[in-house]
């Protein structure tokens, strides 16, 4: 749910169709600057319910779903 949810999420922004996306794309060979990240994490923040805190450590999708991934379990 969370992949799928960041996918769509992704595939409004950039265009890319959700099959292109996979846990290994890479943002910035998506087109993604800091600034479409740090959009799109505060729209991901108002998803899940969670706060996520951009850094250099998110560079794929993947990164970014483990980032909620943990987030939700420290909200429970």
């Amino acid at each position: 749910m969370i992949f799928e949810k960041i996918t769509d999420m992704l595939s409004e922004k950039t265009g890319v169709d959700k099959s292109e996306i996979t846990g290994e794309t890479i943002f910035a060979e998506m087109g993604l600057d800091s600034l479409d990240i740090a959009e799109m994490l505060l729209g991901i923040e108002e998803a899940f319910g969670v706060s996520i805190q951009a850094g250099p450590d998110i560079i794929s999708v993947s990164d970014l779903v483990n980032k909620v991934e943990t987030a939700l379990a420290e909200k429970q």
